[in-house]
């Protein structure tokens, strides 16, 4: 099991009963994804070849880095082109900075853009679940060069276990501007309760089928 911080210690959700019902639904959403997890990865390797997965290091509670495991949705030089692609293009740069993503991104192969859309890319994420590096419902997982936009609120990230989904993900995901979704992981990092990761659950589904600011 993660390491338990003493803020989650202390709060009136048990970080015990927490990591109970991520492993307990983790484990039956794997069993019932089972068949579609080998349907893409074959896919993926007779389409784009290897590595089916990618294992980014990310951020995790008390700033613990971890490997976020999703599938492969972009060429296997993805930093070479997106540097290129913001120094030729200004209205790119100015879509990344302000939400650190990009509707037209190049990097992001055709058989990739369905699995973002879908969000099928990050089912993989269950496994972090089970590993208990990640909740079912948290902040999303951060890179290194987005923490210092979190500001202050940094702290609040670090002070639970990111999730595979949460209030960024059933409230617009890209189309939100990045200080949009920081305030919504400050107050899920606030308010957070069983119920609530309950409520959200039940809404990401509906958001993940209209796929709305997935990309």
């Amino acid at each position: 099991m993660a390491a338990t911080s003493e803020d989650e210690a202390t709060h009136p959700m048990s970080s015990g009963l927490k990591y109970a019902l991520d492993v307990m639904i983790a484990s039956i959403a794997l069993i019932g994804f089972a068949p579609l997890l080998v349907m893409v990865a074959i896919i993926l390797l007779v389409l784009q070849g290897r590595p089916i997965f990618i294992a980014h290091r990310r951020i995790g509670q008390n700033g613990v880095m971890f490997p976020c495991l999703k599938f492969r949705s972009m060429v296997n030089n993805g930093d070479e082109v997106l540097a290129r692609h913001l120094a030729e293009n200004a209205q790119a740069r100015l879509e990344w900075n302000t939400t650190r993503k990009l509707r037209d991104d190049p990097r992001i192969t055709p058989f990739g853009a369905w699995l973002r859309r879908s969000s099928v890319d990050e089912v993989p994420q269950l496994f972090n679940v089970l590993r208990g590096q990640m909740s079912l419902v948290g902040p999303r997982p951060i890179v290194r060069s987005e923490a210092e936009l979190f500001g202050h609120y940094f702290n609040h990230y670090i002070r639970v276990r990111p999730g595979l989904t949460g209030l960024w993900q059933i409230s617009g995901r890209s189309s939100l501007a990045f200080s949009a979704r920081v305030e919504l992981d400050v107050r899920y990092v606030e308010q957070r309760s069983l119920w609530g990761d309950i409520v959200i659950i039940a809404k990401t589904v509906p958001a993940v089928l209209k796929a709305r600011g997935s990309y």
